[in-house]
């Protein structure tokens, strides 16, 4: 398990409420939302980034898509936009691979 935040909140060191937990990945609220919805959806497998990433990861990546995509019909978004930050100079501040699904329509 990775020593990051996230990876501490997937191993229950860090208490957190899910909005969404599957056995690929777990989903909660950012601590400082950029938007009136701002989730973040991380694969349980410590993946530092998209550009660590392996060809196997393919799958685990396609699924937080899919997540994000269910939740946005859950949450009744009528629009919400996903971003990946990649390395340090692409904005990534948490060195486990996240997504960040953000909206204002809802």
């Amino acid at each position: 398990m990775s020593d990051t935040v996230f990876g501490k909140i997937i191993a229950g060191e860090i208490p957190t409420n899910f909005v969404y937990e599957d056995d690929l990945c777990v989903v909660f609220k950012d601590i400082n939302p950029k938007s009136q919805t701002h989730l973040l959806i991380v694969p349980r497998k410590a993946i530092s980034s998209i550009a660590e990433m392996e060809e196997g990861d393919s799958e685990i990546i396609g699924h937080l898509f899919w997540v994000a995509k269910k939740l946005g019909d859950e949450l009744g978004l009528k629009g919400y936009r996903l971003q990946v930050n990649v390395g340090k100079d692409g904005g990534q501040e948490v060195f486990h691979l996240h997504v960040h699904l953000l909206s204002n329509f809802g």
